[in-house]
């Protein structure tokens, strides 16, 4: 029987995309707090990224800055995690733009550029540094993991962010798609469909007017923390979870359900 490759339970080498502030920095913060060491990747936030990676547990760490949206870009923020790293066992998809806009409100200029926007950083980005990485992890041999940030809003709809909602959906059918061509490379693929999280970014809407309505969607009244999306993040990209792989996982405090 042949058995794949597994990366190592401990000491890998992880990039996380958009790891400045939110649920990247939690999630850089659960994989090194674990022993691994984590690339810290950002955009346009540089301090912001640097303070994650002042706060990481552990040595090791890198910061890698680069446009995503840019498939140059994606590539030299690769490299640059492999080169610091030493390789990549684990990368976390989880840079995304997320732009209020609805159709009857948006004029149609706004509405293209948006689109492309989501389009561009949210599945192209996640589909480019798949790629970078899953190439590195086959010339490795030594497996190792994906693990994309979705979100429930690709199933129950999203009327004021539908590129968010599209383009998410479209993350969980890539993740699927790359579970059943990396498997027999000893690398797993799954996504997360986190519901409403708290963050820096959703903050004033949170404490504001609809704040009560947001944690009320919930039959637990109250929405997660980030820190409980980096655990089953983290979760995803362990050993042990290889027979989740294809997994599209629903972190949203029964606020929505599915079959």
């Amino acid at each position: 029987m042949h058995v794949p490759p597994q990366a190592p339970p401990s000491g890998r080498r992880v990039l996380v995309s958009g790891a400045s502030r939110g649920l990247g920095r939690a999630v850089a913060h659960a994989f090194a707090a674990g022993g691994d060491r984590v690339a810290v990747h950002y955009g346009s936030r540089r301090e912001d990224a640097e303070r994650t990676l002042e706060g990481l547990a552990g040595t090791g760490h890198v910061l890698v800055g680069g446009d995503l949206s840019d498939p140059a870009g994606a590539a030299a923020v690769a490299d640059l995690a492999a080169e610091g790293l030493g390789g990549i066992d684990v990368l976390v998809n989880n840079a995304a733009v997320n732009e209020r806009h609805p159709l009857t409100e948006t004029p149609y200029d706004e509405w293209a550029a948006v689109w492309q926007r989501h389009v561009a950083v949210n599945l192209l980005a996640t589909a480019n540094l798949s790629h970078l990485a899953a190439r590195r992890m086959i010339d490795q041999g030594t497996g190792g993991r994906i693990v994309s940030i979705g979100s429930r809003g690709a199933f129950r709809g999203e009327p004021d962010h539908p590129a968010y909602g599209a383009t998410k959906a479209a993350v969980h059918a890539l993740g699927q798609s790359l579970a059943v061509s990396l498997a027999p490379y000893g690398i797993g693929v799954a996504s997360v469909a986190p519901g409403f999280f708290e963050t820096e970014r959703v903050a004033d809407r949170l404490n504001g007017a609809e704040g009560e309505a947001i944690r009320a969607q919930s039959p637990f009244g109250r929405v997660a923390s980030a820190e409980e999306i980096a655990g089953a993040v983290v979760w995803l990209a362990s050993p042990g979870a290889e027979w989740s792989s294809g997994a599209v996982l629903d972190l949203n405090g029964a606020s929505y359900l599915r079959t």
